[in-house]
């Protein structure tokens, strides 16, 4: 059960981040309303003085979002091998590095900026710890300390 909910959880993390890939190719506008509050400027201010920003922006936010999108498959993929039982304790600590340096910068450079939605950008970061704990209880290795057991050197 322990297993089935982790891997669950790991694989929705994926899934969130294929979505947020897709939506900062296609949806996402070069700057929200939050963007120009934190700058201090009306939009067509910014227009008339950096007219080919937001083109620079879209461009920029593609390339991102392609990136977030294959780390998507990539933790979709881990999920599904740390299912098989074949995951080890350092495929773990990796996924966790992942979710560090993806949800988790995001999440804490929203609340640098004071985002509107920087509350619910808490969610995938708790999703991601509660997976990654299930994840460690069942994991080879995880509770030992490593991940297969030491030969006897004679």
């Amino acid at each position: 059960m322990r297993r089935r909910l982790a891997v669950g959880l790991i694989g929705l993390c994926g899934l969130y981040q294929l979505a947020l890939g897709a939506y900062f190719i296609a949806i996402r506008p070069p700057l929200l309303s939050e963007d120009f509050r934190f700058l201090g400027l009306e939009p067509e201010v910014l227009g008339r003085l950096l007219p080919r920003l937001a083109t620079w922006l879209d461009l920029v936010f593609t390339v991102l979002g392609g990136q977030m999108a294959a780390l998507g498959v990539l933790v979709i993929a881990a999920a599904m091998r740390l299912g098989s039982a074949k995951g080890d304790r350092r495929e773990l600590a990796l996924i966790g590095v992942a979710g560090l340096l993806s949800v988790g910068v995001m999440s804490a450079v929203n609340f640098a900026l004071r985002s509107d939605f920087r509350w619910l950008l808490i969610v995938p970061v708790l999703v991601w710890a509660i997976g990654l704990g299930l994840a460690a209880s069942f994991t080879p290795g995880a509770a030992a300390g490593r991940t297969r057991p030491r030969r006897d050197r004679r």
